[in-house]
């Protein structure tokens, strides 16, 4: 196998295990809340000022196989019409309303399916309320609430776009969205749960250790005291999992550049000895317009393939 193509399979290895690794882990977020309707539930009501009492209402839609992978969602539920769809972030980016978007049409895919009504019937299909929300607590600081619109990643602004899609980006770290926390105790206790993981990851080395820690920690405080205790070796498992994904993305970069660098280094190298060659003939200017030496240049830089 040739050099060049033997790269072309390690990177779609790499390619595949970091899908993999993205598709195994669950997040805290989503599992806590799924695991607890009724905070769920009070999570909505604290939203959208509303006063549910009946958690059975809820119906879970969100996306377990996505045809992007990368794309699944983190939480998404139906309840009175309305179609929430939550992502929880340690990372900005300004290309969250084109991801809810994606989310979006599978979502309503899956409503048509449902339907009696045809799609191309004459009969209006009645689709329930979107509202995208994604609750931010990474290090970055952020405004209290921001909303993010799908026109913003628009190339032509002088014409008047036919679609819309705006998200609610809440920053819920610690002294943030204090209203909303006292509406919804889990969400501030999870928000405990995260800060005290993050302090105890300053301090220990091991991430096992860390972690434990935190959680012994948090039930001592009664913080998500009963869903510790009832589910420890799973919050460990995901927690687990999601630092060693992030080790894992950052070791790829790394990997990426270094052999960037090393395959760059070889084809100067290779392009020195070309031109030495070259140079021999005591015809340098001549020997560049060689057609025999132009191939070779272009094969091992990957402009041409080799014959």
């Amino acid at each position: 196998m040739s050099r060049r193509k033997k790269k072309r399979v390690n990177r779609k290895t790499n390619r595949n295990r970091k899908q993999i690794q993205r598709n195994v882990k669950d997040r805290l977020f989503r599992y806590l809340f799924e695991k607890d309707r009724e905070a769920l539930l009070d999570l909505y009501n604290a939203l959208n000022g509303t006063q549910y009492r009946d958690s059975s209402r809820l119906e879970i839609v969100t996306i377990e196989s996505a045809v992007y992978v990368v794309m699944k969602n983190d939480l998404a539920y139906i309840l009175s019409g309305t179609l929430s769809m939550y992502e929880h972030q340690s990372t900005y980016s300004p290309n969250l309303p084109v991801r809810f978007l994606i989310y979006l049409a599978q979502e309503y895919q899956m409503v048509i399916e449902k339907a009696e009504k045809s799609l191309y019937g004459t009969g209006q299909i009645s689709l329930p309320t979107p509202q995208c929300i994604v609750f931010y607590n990474g290090v970055k600081e952020m405004p209290e609430e921001r909303t993010l619109k799908l026109s913003e990643a628009f190339e032509n602004k002088k014409v008047q776009a036919d679609v819309e899609l705006s998200v609610r980006m809440l920053n819920i770290n610690y002294g943030h969205n204090r209203q909303l926390m006292e509406k919804c105790k889990i969400l501030e206790e999870y928000l405990n749960l995260v800060a005290t993981i993050r302090d105890y990851m300053a301090v220990e080395k091991d991430i096992q250790t860390a972690l434990n820690r935190a959680v012994d920690s948090c039930i001592e405080n009664g913080i998500l005291k009963e869903f510790l205790l009832k589910n420890r070796a799973e919050v460990l498992g995901m927690l687990l999992e999601e630092f060693d994904a992030e080790k894992y993305e950052r070791t790829i970069r790394s990997e990426g550049r270094e052999e960037g660098r090393e395959e760059g280094e070889m084809k100067i190298n290779r392009l020195g000895l070309l031109l030495t060659e070259a140079g021999r003939s005591n015809e340098f200017l001549k020997s560049l317009s060689d057609r025999e030496l132009q191939k070779k240049l272009l094969v091992e830089f990957g402009l041409e393939e080799g014959k």
